[in-house]
């Protein structure tokens, strides 16, 4: 068995975290992950509030294990919404990316933690400050967004000057990943990709698929797929759109069936576009309007296995991943071979 400061902080038994992936992260998979001891993220970038507050209450329902959600920031007034029935909800575990945490006290209140989602190492060192209990460090191998630093470069680099546990992501499909991550300074790892290609996992048998039989080298980097630096896998439209001009047409209609799926006007839209350009995340106007034609294509690939038009966010990781198992079966395979890593590696010393 292995304990980390991970496991202590959020009281689960493995220090493996589900990375909250928009529209995969269905309550039932969340759910698996926790009760095969790990810590189970809901995506709610989708989601209007009621949504939210359906799911969490959904997850109860299937688990008494801890969990979390994970949630874009510079969504605006949807974001601020839905921090609120989460703090309402006293969901365990509250995650979010791009932007600026002002609930942290409040989630502490009822006993709560929070998680910052970063890929670069001041952020990082911004998130401990403000006062959140563990980061998530993203090296550019993972899927959908990262930077340009690899899990090698810069997990090590933030573990030499936080204090705070960091679970590391990018490039973790298997127990030598965990062991190697626990070996650089991490206190877990979170994996998206690895498990998306599981039994419980939402995405279409036709994408399963296609990661199966992909290489590492089968994703593509672009920030055309949604406007923000992203890996997807590689397919003949993610390297038509990598090489590109603008969707207008696709961005209209994304933006479209973006303000209906949040229940917005356009007024409460636009003004969510004008956040994301006045963050401090360097996101202008446009990638409001790149997600929403991304959006488009993701729902294409997920719901209705849409080859050609459908992307499908994926990291290098494909190129070990061989089967579909259960949560409870990855799980417990990674668990296996780290804990027999970790004995045969410190077998080396004299």
């Amino acid at each position: 068995m292995i304990k980390t400061r991970m496991t202590e902080l959020f009281g689960c038994k493995r220090p493996i975290m589900l990375a909250g992936m928009n529209w995969v992260t269905t309550p039932e998979l969340v759910a698996s992950v926790c009760n095969a001891g790990g810590l189970g993220i809901l995506a709610t970038a989708r989601c209007t509030p009621e949504e939210t507050r359906k799911y969490i209450r959904e997850i109860r329902s299937l688990t008494d294990k801890p969990f979390g959600i994970n949630q874009l920031l510079i969504l605006g007034q949807v974001a601020k919404d839905t921090i609120d029935v989460a703090v309402e909800e006293k969901v365990p575990v509250i995650n979010y990316t791009l932007g600026k945490p002002w609930f942290i006290d409040r989630v502490h209140a009822y006993g709560g933690k929070v998680i910052g989602t970063t890929a670069f190492v001041k952020h990082a060192l911004k998130a401990e400050q403000l006062g959140c209990d563990a980061i998530v460090v993203t090296g550019a191998e993972a899927a959908a967004h990262g930077e340009e630093a690899t899990t090698l470069v810069m997990l090590p680099i933030v573990a030499s000057k936080v204090k705070i546990p960091i679970i590391s992501a990018g490039g973790y499909s298997d127990g030598r990943g965990l062991a190697a991550a626990l070996a650089l300074g991490a206190s877990a790892v979170s994996m998206g990709t690895r498990f998306a290609l599981t039994k419980e996992s939402i995405v279409h048998e036709a994408f399963k698929q296609l990661c199966l039989q992909g290489s590492e080298n089968d994703t593509i980097v672009s920030d055309k797929f949604d406007g923000m630096r992203g890996r997807a896998l590689k397919t003949p439209v993610t390297e038509k759109m990598a090489k590109g001009g603008f969707p207008v047409a696709d961005a209209f209609r994304g933006a479209y069936d973006i303000k209906t799926m949040l229940n917005l006007n356009w007024f409460q839209f636009m003004g969510m576009g004008f956040k994301m350009m006045a963050s401090d995340e360097d996101h202008p106007m446009w990638v409001l309007a790149r997600q929403a034609a991304g959006n488009l294509r993701h729902t294409k690939a997920l719901y209705n296995g849409d080859t050609k038009e459908g992307i499908f966010f994926a990291g290098q990781v494909i190129g070990s991943c061989s089967d579909l198992p259960t949560v409870a079966e990855l799980i417990d395979r990674v668990m296996a071979e780290a804990e027999a890593t970790i004995r045969k590696n410190n077998s080396m010393l004299a």
